[in-house]
Order: C-alpha cells, then sequence, then structure tokens
C-alpha cells in the first residue's frame, strides 16, 4: 500500500512519463507534417534560408551611425507579370502555303468598274500537327539472268539486287517501328497497353506480345553490344563516377515472390575524364539486379579504379579498397530542410535545423561559385574555404543538443556518420559536392515505373535497363532518341558489329550522323 512517504517517487514518475508523452507526440506532429508536406508541397528543396548566411547576423550588419529613416508613405502599386514565352520552331521546318483571293468575276472595283488588283497580303500562320503515318514498305528484291545462257549454254548465271538485311528477320518489324515503340514507352512514358489502345484506334491491331517480342529480340541482338561498348569506354577515360538504385519489381522471378523488391541500378560518368578533360560525351548506364546487396555493384564495377559518387547507403562502402567512395552533402541539407518543415513556420529561423540548412547552404554557393575554375584552381579554393566552414559545421554539430529519434536528431545522426565520405570532395577539384548528377538520371526511369508498374520477367528488366541506357546516353549527348534508335536498327544489322569493333563503335553517340542530333 502506498504511503505518504512514495508520493514524491509517484509523482517523479508520472512527470517522466508525460515527459516521454509529450516528445512522443511533437515527434508524429513533425512526421505527420512532413509526410503532409511530401504529398501536398512543393517538392523543391530551395528555401528562403538558403539566401541567408551564418556568418553575417544581423548585429553584424548593423551601424550605430547610421541615422533612422523618415517614414515614408509607400503607394502600393500592381505590375502586370508578363508571362516569358519560350516557343521556338525549326527554321527548316516545311510550311504550307495556302492563298485566299477573290473569284476572276469579283475582281471589279464597285465604285467604276474597273479591275482591282493586289495591293498587300495579311498571313497568318498555325503549326499542324499530324498523329504518326503508318505505311507499308514493300522490300522488292529483283534476280537477273542472261538470255543468252539461257538459249545456249549449260549453265545460266543468276544475280541478284544488293538488299538489307532487315532488323528482325521473319519479322514485318521494321527499324522506325521498333524506334517509335521504344521512344513511346522509356521517352514518353507509354506502356505497351496503351500504346496497343492507340494502334487499335487506328485500326491497326498491333499486340504488346508483338510488340515486346520485338523490343527483346532487338535490344538483345543491337543494343545489348552498345551497352558493352558504352561500359568499356567509360572505364576506360573515367575513374569518377555516380552511382545510385531504386526498386523495381519483377512479377515472374524464380525463386521469389511476385512482391519481392528488385533493384535498377544507374552508374554515369561525372564532369570531367581521368585526364582531368571536360566530359564531351557522358554515357549513363542502368543495370538490373534482383537485390541491393554490396556484391551487384562490386560485380558491375569489376575493373574499375578510382572515385564513385553515392549516397549514404551502407553496401556502397564495402566496396574494395581501390574504389573510393564520397558522400552527397545534397542527403545531408535534405535532413535539415525536412528537420526544418516539421517546425511552425514563424519558428523556424530559431531552430538548429535552420543552423545545419545554412552551412549546407553556404558550401553549395561556394561551389557555384567555383563552377568556370579548373579542377586544380577548385582544388585549392576549397582547401581555404570549403574545408574551413565544413570543420566550423561539425564543430557546432558537436553542440547540438537533439533526440535521436526526432527529425533534428536524424538530421545531426546522419551529418556525424557520413562525415568521413562527405568530405571526400575535397580531396580532388573533379569531384563534386553531391550525388545530383546520379538523382537527375534515374529519375526519368522512376518516372516509367509510375507507368509501367512493373516487369514482367528478369529478361524483361534486363532489356529495359538496356534500352534506357541508350536513351539517356543519347539525350546526354544532344541526341534526338528516336533517330538515334532509328540509325542503330537500320545499320547494326547490316555492319557484322559482334565480329567488327570499328564497325561497333561507329554507332556509339560521338559517331551518330548529323540528323541524329537535337536541332540546336
Amino acid at each position: 500500500m502506498k504511503t505518504a512517504k512514495d508520493w514524491p517517487q509517484i509523482v517523479a514518475e508520472k512527470n517522466k512519463r508525460i515527459s516521454e508523452l509529450e516528445a512522443l507526440v511533437k515527434f508524429y506532429e513533425g512526421q505527420f507534417k512532413l509526410n503532409q508536406h511530401r504529398r501536398f508541397g512543393a517538392s523543391s528543396e530551395k528555401s528562403e534560408y538558403d539566401q541567408l548566411t551564418i556568418f553575417n547576423e544581423a548585429e553584424a550588419t548593423a551601424d550605430a551611425k547610421e541615422p533612422e529613416p523618415d517614414l515614408t508613405e509607400i503607394v502600393r502599386h500592381y505590375r502586370k507579370r508578363k508571362r516569358l514565352v519560350n516557343d521556338r520552331l525549326p527554321e527548316d521546318l516545311q510550311v504550307e502555303t495556302v492563298e485566299y483571293g477573290l473569284p476572276a468575276d469579283e475582281q471589279v472595283c464597285p465604285e467604276c468598274n474597273g479591275n482591282l488588283h493586289v495591293m498587300g497580303t495579311d498571313t497568318r500562320r498555325e503549326i499542324v500537327i499530324i498523329p504518326a503515318q503508318v505505311k507499308i514498305r514493300e522490300h522488292i528484291r529483283k534476280t537477273y539472268a542472261c538470255r543468252g545462257c539461257e538459249t545456249n549454254a549449260c549453265d545460266v548465271p543468276i544475280i541478284k539486287a544488293l538488299i538489307g538485311e532487315p532488323v528482325i528477320k521473319g519479322s514485318f518489324a521494321s527499324p522506325e517501328a521498333i524506334a517509335h515503340i521504344i521512344y513511346q514507352k522509356f521517352v514518353m512514358a507509354s506502356p505497351l497497353y496503351r500504346q496497343e489502345k492507340d494502334w487499335e484506334r487506328q485500326g491497326i491491331m498491333l499486340s504488346r506480345q508483338t510488340m515486346s517480342n520485338w523490343l527483346l529480340r532487338a535490344t538483345e541482338d543491337w543494343l545489348s553490344p552498345i551497352y558493352d561498348a558504352l561500359k568499356e569506354t567509360m572505364f576506360a577515360n573515367h575513374d569518377t563516377l555516380h552511382a545510385d538504385e531504386t526498386t523495381l519489381q519483377v512479377l515472374n522471378e524464380p525463386g521469389r515472390s511476385p512482391q519481392s523488391k528488385s533493384y535498377m541500378w544507374l552508374y554515369r560518368t561525372c564532369g570531367y575524364t581521368a585526364k582531368g578533360e571536360k566530359t564531351k560525351y557522358p554515357i549513363v548506364l542502368y543495370e538490373y539486379q534482383p537485390g541491393r546487396h554490396t556484391k551487384y555493384p562490386a560485380k558491375f564495377l569489376q575493373g574499375f579504379k578510382g572515385f564513385l559518387h553515392a549516397d549514404g547507403y551502407e553496401g556502397y562502402h564495402a566496396l574494395p579498397k581501390n574504389i573510393t567512395v564520397v558522400g552527397c552533402l545534397q542527403h545531408a541539407s535534405r535532413k535539415f530542410d525536412e528537420a526544418l518543415k516539421t517546425l511552425p513556420a514563424k519558428d523556424r529561423n530559431e531552430f538548429d535545423a535552420a543552423r545545419g540548412k545554412l552551412y549546407c547552404a553556404k558550401l553549395f554557393e561556394l561551389e557555384r561559385s567555383f563552377a568556370d575554375l579548373s579542377p586544380e584552381e577548385r582544388f585549392y579554393k576549397r582547401q581555404e574555404l570549403s574545408k574551413t566552414i565544413l570543420d566550423e559545421f561539425y564543430t557546432w554539430l558537436d553542440t547540438v543538443r537533439a533526440l535521436p529519434k526526432m527529425p533534428l536528431g536524424v538530421a545531426k545522426k546522419y551529418a556525424i556518420s557520413q562525415r568521413m565520405y562527405l568530405e571526400r570532395y575535397l580531396l580532388d577539384g573533379r569531384l563534386e559536392i553531391s550525388n545530383n548528377r546520379a538523382e537527375r538520371s534515374i529519375k526519368p526511369f522512376v518516372i516509367g515505373r509510375k507507368n509501367f508498374l512493373f516487369a514482367n520477367t528478369p529478361r524483361g528488366a534486363k532489356a529495359s535497363a538496356i534500352m534506357f541506357s541508350i536513351i539517356e546516353t543519347a539525350k546526354e549527348n544532344g541526341l534526338n532518341p528516336y533517330n538515334y534508335l532509328t540509325f542503330i536498327f537500320q545499320n547494326a544489322p547490316n555492319w557484322d558489329i559482334r565480329n567488327n569493333l570499328d564497325a561497333l563503335n561507329n554507332l556509339l553517340p560521338q559517331f551518330a550522323p548529323r540528323y541524329c542530333f537535337n536541332p540546336s
């Protein structure tokens, strides 16, 4: 039975429990606000805190000698915002002219009955868009024989005209048709079942099974060798890469349930080559794997030696020692930004989350000012300026008090645990402060996944990785994906690319003909 002596202990326990519950309520409130922002708020991480500076506080800008200005009434005025129009059409676009005039019997003056003449014209221009046109292309190959030999000789020579190889033997697929289907699916994010319905509305019964077979066959025969050549080129010319990964659901994978998570990995070139020159021909490669284990990037990167930009996933940190992992400060900044968004707007400037965000913003601001420097100059500027701010950031971070599971505590833990990797961009002027290149490159797949949702088989997932790689590499090099794919499918079947290395290299983006490039 409790006595009066037990009351202080009971009250203390109750107060402790109340404090724990209050902290838990704050945590859930923060998570609710963050989830609401993710659902309905702007996705951009830019905020007003990026424009502030932690090194010029209010007291640093104050001037006691400066008199206060007189109060002046400002008349409110409104300015109509002008809409910026960036519409631009190619100069060589075909122009169809339609002229309007009076019939000959109406070209009479209503006053004096004299003949009328054209004194001027008014012109109105329209853009005309015609949906995809479908036609049958018949290849008629002529066979020749000699009339004289037919009459007088025992043997009659038969000569056939030269004809190009089809993209798929025994199929009615054309290079243009396959390129169009790939473009619609992987650039415009239109799944095959939508394309099937669209063809049906035009009176063409082209099933998704047929289209899928075309894509798989064309990828394995012609795009796969180009993918391998791009990978070899990337490793030969670059010792600095970016990597990222995202989930993919594969329904019919042997030994796994349809709900299992598979992954699409991404590897791409950095802004500089191994020689320190700016990258002229960027390469973006996707790879499908059934899991997220370290062994998958280790296998893909076998033979590579150098720096790898990545996020904070521990799987990258277990890669072989010949690969130096460089962290992403954007991820650290994002954690502080999320902590800010869980706070009331009126109080955000007063919290440590704002200060952490400002440190990151200052480092990114410095990087923007270093953009035009050479790698050597950038290296010395980082040692002079960026390193000082990073050291100050971590010194300040040690003084921050936050519960581990609260957003600020999560941000602090991430920044401290990733310090070794986040500071590595200071080692070389070619390295980057973030892994944003990889995140931008993997975004097209994420957008496409929202439409096609899943892959049916591992074979389809691997083919998708190759097609995405060719398309994103083409886009990075300023190529029109449809024109480039058509160029590949027209020439690869006739160039013996599996046995002729020079012919294969001629299909790489840097050797694509002029018509494959986007209008400048």
